[in-house]
């Protein structure tokens, strides 16, 4: 495990050359541009701070099972890996372990393929403990994957009188016992960390503010939204995955009701199996939001297909993006798109239920942003008119902090409000208003 760990391992400045390949099909021909998913795996790789020497799409009719591409693609690239000083070679899409190992022997560099990549960014950005917990346990998930005789300590047997393993245990036997072992302690640290996190839950249910999640494919401003709604300062500039761990943080509607907006982890197209099995303890606060707002980069040229992307995930979650009452879109980064598409944008979100267009860096769109949220949320709630002693400050108080005031009028010694209010906050408001009578 030691050897595979040492040879994945990425160093910050390190030459590398990023390929994706294409492969010509009828199904491949339907998602996004091969340029645009280079672009991607180029700032991928950017993103822990590699050295992008060269990047290329690799166009293959099909992939070879030994070695993926082809034999005079692997001369060529050998001879430019050796002549340029190359240290790593990204591959934006699954490499089998064979393929890995043969490619690793023909060109003396690493490989690493785009679940490695992800991981590797993963594991940069994590932060808290329960993050850091969920990066490893879906690396060694991976690095199970990897297991191939590829060097020579991987076939050494282990006598009996060795202190680990048995007799005729090879090294390969060991590396993938002792990964199991980290596997399963790791999940039962998790798990003490999702019952620290139901408890969590509960608190807030005591506490029925409402819950919005932001979430969508990385990069797409969330953060930057975020923060601005927020005003926090959680860190966001233009790196996929510059937010990994969870945060949330209170803000109040126009009508007064407060709400807990959490920002999530950005999702990807193709992500790592392993990372949805790992985050979905994190990912699990997007099931428990009574609203999720999917922020999209409007101005990406595949912003069609990071949409989808993100719709697969949720999907895979068990989220229902159907249900138009807690689910809505915004638009984001209206503010460098020209006269022209900006009219066009919002001529078409005119017509569309449930979205919005904003810029997150100027604030433009955000004040309808919070008015649609709003609109959601007290969808379905009753609106009921009180009126309430001009000197019963502690129930006008509560009024705010619980409800949605649509309309207030001041009188001499009544203050008569119009006000919307949810189920579980009616009956709470019932009683108070029962103890007080």
């Amino acid at each position: 495990m030691d050897a595979n760990s040492e040879r994945d391992s990425l160093r910050s400045g390190e030459a590398a050359l990023v390929l994706h390949p294409y492969i010509k099909s009828k199904k491949q021909s339907k998602l996004r541009d091969p340029e645009g998913c280079l672009e991607e795996a180029v700032s991928l790789t950017a993103a822990i701070s590699l050295d992008v020497v060269h990047s290329e799409v690799v166009t293959l009719s099909k992939a070879k099972p030994g070695t993926l591409f082809g034999e005079g693609k692997i001369a060529d690239l050998g001879a430019f890996i050796k002549n340029a000083d190359i240290d790593v070679v990204i591959i934006d899409g699954p490499v089998t372990p064979v393929q890995q190992r043969n490619l690793e022997r023909r060109w003396h560099v690493k490989i690493v393929d785009r679940t490695g990549l992800i991981l590797e960014i993963f594991g940069e950005r994590a932060q808290t403990r329960e993050g850091t917990l969920q990066v490893e346990l879906a690396h060694l998930s991976y690095q199970r994957t990897r297991l191939v005789r590829s060097w020579t300590h991987l076939e050494r047997q282990r006598g009996s009188l060795s202190f680990i393993g048995g007799p005729g245990e090879s090294q390969l036997e060991i590396d993938r016992r002792l990964i199991d072992e980290r596997i399963t302690k790791i999940k039962r640290q998790l798990n003490s960390v999702v019952q620290t996190r139901e408890l969590h839950r509960a608190k807030r249910k005591k506490v029925p503010y409402p819950i919005v999640a932001l979430v969508g494919y990385t990069n797409a401003g969330k953060s930057t939204l975020f923060n601005r709604m927020t005003e926090s300062e959680v860190f966001a500039e233009d790196l996929l995955f510059a937010t990994l761990d969870p945060t949330m943080r209170k803000i109040t509607l126009p009508g007064g009701q407060p709400v807990i907006l959490s920002d999530t982890v950005g999702f990807i197209s193709d992500l790592p199996t392993e990372l949805v099995a790992a985050f979905r303890a994190t990912l699990e606060e997007v099931l428990e939001a009574d609203l999720i707002v999917h922020v999209r980069d409007i101005t990406h040229l595949d912003t069609g297909a990071q949409r989808q992307d993100v719709l697969d995930v949720l999907d895979r979650l068990g989220v229902d993006t159907d249900d138009t009452g807690s689910y809505l879109e915004i638009l984001n980064k209206i503010d460098i798109l020209d006269e022209d598409a900006r009219e066009k944008l919002f001529n078409s979100v005119a017509r569309e239920e449930g979205q919005v267009a904003i810029s997150a860096v100027t604030g433009e769109g955000t004040a309808a942003f919070l008015a649609l949220i709003e609109e959601k949320l007290t969808a379905k709630q009753k609106i009921l008119e009180l009126d309430i002693p001009a000197e019963d400050g502690a129930t006008l108080s509560w009024i705010y902090r619980h409800g949605t005031v649509l309309e207030r009028t001041d009188r001499d010694d009544k203050v008569h409000i119009e006000a919307k209010f949810s189920p579980e906050n009616l009956g709470r408001l019932e009683k108070i208003l029962k103890n007080q009578s």
